[in-house]
């Protein structure tokens, strides 16, 4: 779990979420019919622009194996490092880096990766996600305070056995690669590309504080319950590592 020194305070909008919507804008504009509609789009993605100061260059399309950072709201209260812990198992296992920079506003996770692999992170974290809220909000104890406590370690024990499956599954299926032994180096030369990208573009990034201990039998039930979630499927050098391919 990493933090990074760098600051997303005072705006409601990500910059990736700005990017999307001045795309979005753009693209509308230049589809419609209509001149006047077209102009009210155009200006609209202008004036984005503008107050977010976003270049040409951010607009273009990106490369599938282009390096990129997208953020993700993790929002606030007792749940946020449990969620940013499954985050960053699900970023691990997909050869990206999760950090996390909190401030006023609440914690905003930064995935950093080649593009391809962040949006499976995102897609993969999501899909997750619902799956261990669902469950956590099944668990029930005698009184709110520690109802908030278990499902609280129950989302870590959930997070720490997911990261688990999803490394032994990355492992197995680049065992099985024809060229595994070869394969390894280059894992391990993404890996340390990826997090110089991420030092690069977002400053010094340092270790989180350790959270605060769980509930043993919280983190226990969250355990159980990973093992029979359903993780999906993850690509390592064009296999998928669990799930049937496609």
């Amino acid at each position: 779990m990493t933090d990074s020194g760098h600051s997303a305070e005072g705006d409601d909008l990500s910059l990736q979420e700005v990017t999307r919507r001045v795309q979005k804008l753009i693209a509308v504009a230049e589809r419609t019919t209509h001149p006047d509609e077209s102009d009210a789009f155009s200006r609209k993605a202008a004036e984005l622009m503008a107050r977010y100061r976003l270049s040409a260059e951010a607009l273009r399309p990106r490369q599938p194996d282009e390096y990129v950072i997208h953020e993700l709201v993790l929002g606030r209260g007792a749940y946020v490092r449990a969620r940013f812990s499954l985050l960053s198992g699900v970023a691990d296992a997909m050869g990206c880096l999760a950090t996390f920079l909190t401030g006023p506003s609440g914690t905003t996770a930064q995935i950093s990766g080649p593009l391809r692999e962040v949006e499976a992170v995102e897609v993969l974290f999501n899909y997750l996600h619902q799956q261990m809220a669902t469950q956590a909000s099944k668990q029930r104890r005698a009184t709110s305070a520690a109802t908030q406590r278990f499902r609280r370690a129950f989302m870590f024990g959930f997070a720490e056995r997911v990261s688990e499956l999803l490394l032994d599954a990355h492992s197995i299926a680049a065992s099985e690669q024809e060229d595994a032994q070869s394969l390894l180096p280059i894992l391990l030369e993404q890996r340390e590309r990826v997090h110089r990208f991420a030092a690069e573009q977002l400053g010094p990034i340092r270790a989180a504080a350790a959270p605060a201990p769980v509930v043993a039998n919280g983190a226990s039930a969250g355990r159980q319950a990973a093992a029979d979630a359903d993780i999906g499927r993850i690509r390592v050098a064009s296999q998928y590592a669990i799930g049937q391919r496609s």
